[in-house]
This record gives C-alpha cells, sequence and structure tokens, in this order.
C-alpha cells in the first residue's frame, strides 16, 4: 500500500478541485475518468517497469516526480493543445481560451486532427511491439510465434522495413501528406530516442534522461486514445485533466511497485501480454485512420491478453 499513498493523496486533492468545479456530477465524471485511464494504460505499466528495473532508484523517483507532471500538464493538456494550435492556426493562447471557455469547439478542432494522432502514435507503438517480437528472448509465452519471429529477426532493421511497408500502403490508401508526416515522425522520434540510448547505455539498458525522455513519449503514445475519448465522457478539459492525470499517477505507482516487488520476475509471461496489448493498440491506432473503432474494444482487448499472460504465469508457478 505504501506505493499507492502519493497517488490517494493526489486523487483526493484533485476529487476535490472537481467537486469544487461542478459538484458531486463533477467528482464521479472525474473518477471515470481515472479509471478509464489506468484500464487503458495497464500495459503502460508492465513496459515501464521492464525499462525502470534497469534504472537506478534516483531517476525511479524522478519518473515519479518530474514524470507525472510531464504527464498530467504536458501529456494531457498542453499537448493537445499544441495540436489544436498547429491544425488550427491559433495562437497558443487563442487555443487555451477555446479550450477553457468553448470545450464543443476545440473537442470538434482535436477530432478533426485524431487521424495524425493516430498515425504518429500507431508507428511509435508498432516500433515498441516489432522490436520486442523480433528480438531473441530467454523466455517465450507463444512458441511458435515467438520461435518464427526470432529467426525473421535475424534479418538487419526488420522492424523499421515492416513499418515502412506499413506506411506506404497506409499512404496510398488515404492519400494525406499530413497523414504521411505524422506517421514516419512516429517511426523517426522512436528511432531517434532508441539510437540515442544506444549510444549512452551499456549493453541496451534505458538509462538516466534518455530513459525518461523514452517513458515519457510512449506515455504519450498511450495517452492519446484516453486524451480523444474522454471528450466521449466530458467536453470540460480540466476535468479531463484532473480525471486522466490521476490515473496516470496510479499507473506510475503501479509501475514503481511492479519494479520493487519483482512482479515481472516473479509473472515471467506479464511482459509478454503487455507488448502484444500495444501490438493491439499500435494495430487498432492505425485501422482508426480508415474506421470508427470504441475505447471499450481497445481497453478489453489489452485486459485480456494481460490477464491471459498473468494466469499462465501463475499456472507455471504453482
Amino acid at each position: 500500500m505504501k506505493y499507492f499513498y502519493l497517488s490517494f493523496i493526489i486523487a483526493l486533492f484533485g476529487l476535490l478541485l472537481s467537486f469544487l468545479i461542478g459538484g458531486f456530477s463533477a467528482v464521479y465524471v472525474t473518477a471515470i475518468l481515472a479509471i478509464l485511464e489506468v484500464s487503458l494504460s495497464f500495459d503502460n505499466a508492465v513496459v515501464n517497469a521492464k525499462i525502470l528495473k534497469s534504472m537506478d532508484k534516483v531517476w525511479q523517483r524522478r519518473f515519479l516526480t518530474w514524470g507525472i507532471v510531464i504527464a498530467v500538464f504536458g501529456m494531457r493538456f498542453i499537448f493537445p493543445i499544441l495540436i489544436v494550435a498547429i491544425a488550427a492556426n491559433l495562437g497558443i493562447g487563442e487555443t487555451i481560451k477555446v479550450a477553457l471557455f468553448e470545450p464543443e469547439k476545440y473537442h470538434q478542432i482535436l477530432l478533426a486532427t485524431e487521424k495524425l494522432i493516430y498515425a504518429f502514435g500507431g508507428a511509435f507503438l508498432w516500433m515498441v511491439f516489432s522490436d520486442f517480437l523480433f528480438e531473441e528472448k530467454e523466455i517465450r509465452w507463444i512458441k511458435p510465434l515467438e520461435k518464427t519471429a526470432e529467426k525473421f529477426g535475424r534479418v538487419n532493421n526488420i522492424s523499421l522495413i515492416i513499418a515502412m511497408v506499413i506506411g506506404i500502403i497506409i499512404v496510398y490508401y488515404v492519400k494525406d501528406y499530413k497523414i504521411a508526416i505524422a506517421y514516419f515522425l512516429g517511426i523517426l522520434s522512436y528511432s531517434i530516442l532508441n539510437g540515442i540510448n544506444s549510444a549512452l547505455s551499456s549493453e541496451g539498458v534505458k538509462n538516466g534522461l534518455m530513459g525518461l525522455i523514452y517513458l515519457e513519449v510512449l506515455d504519450a503514445s498511450f495517452s492519446f486514445d484516453g486524451v480523444i475519448g474522454a471528450f466521449a465522457i466530458t467536453p470540460n478539459i480540466i476535468l479531463i485533466m484532473i480525471g486522466l492525470g490521476i490515473g496516470a499517477m496510479f499507473v506510475r505507482s503501479l509501475t514503481i511497485w511492479m519494479v520493487e516487488r519483482g512482479v515481472l520476475d516473479e509473472y515471467k509471461y506479464l511482459e509478454h501480454g503487455a507488448h502484444y496489448a500495444i501490438g493491439v493498440l499500435a494495430i487498432i491506432m492505425l485501422l482508426k485512420i480508415f474506421v470508427e473503432i470504441s475505447e471499450v474494444v481497445t481497453g478489453t482487448l489489452g485486459l485480456l491478453l494481460l490477464i491471459a499472460a498473468f494466469l499462465h504465469s501463475k499456472f507455471e508457478n504453482s
């Protein structure tokens, strides 16, 4: 429970602030948003734990402190505002004014840019998943698939090759250069972060500042769906920020708990389940460029994969 004290304090403060904004109805909406964020980002917590366990205690604490400020104010408030400002050709100040006082208009502008968001996030998450899929593993979960993938993994830059092919197919059908730029920026961002990290770290372990930046970009990719989906619950950007921020704090506490309790070592397939959930999320985000898919589907599929990985791990441990 000690890992979650700060999360409960922030949640209490956030719910109190929500009450002052809109009474008990606002508190209820905020709680729903927090639960939505945790359910959509549980796989994010597992992947974060894998990276954090290789980082020293100082950077683990910074992830929980600095990281939460970036997650709440950066990724769930400022980042969507920047997207809207660029897409609508508005100033930052004017965009903030629209977000605070004309939430419906803000929502419509954000919806108009959602395909760009899905292209970037889908590409970034696909690279995370495919790098995991094609690497050689000591522990395999879905053995036939993973053994076959490891054979293909001997081809240099196989993840990048597949990502480029997917991008070409998407661009061919959408015929929109903005989506093309967003997609390939997602690949470029992943490649730059991964490359710098490899240059600064030993044996591929993500350390210090680069590890924190990588985790925050990963968190951003996970949060896109949540930010856009949250408008289906409320148009109030402040309640969205509070609710998703509370959820993000619990995800971070959950991550630290997994690291310090050695949960990934005890439940050996959890990491696999989380990466497969990331793969599913990446595919869904790219499909959403063409068709509507509910966030409920995304969250449910990810959760089912994690439950399956947890139960299989527990069965083998018994």
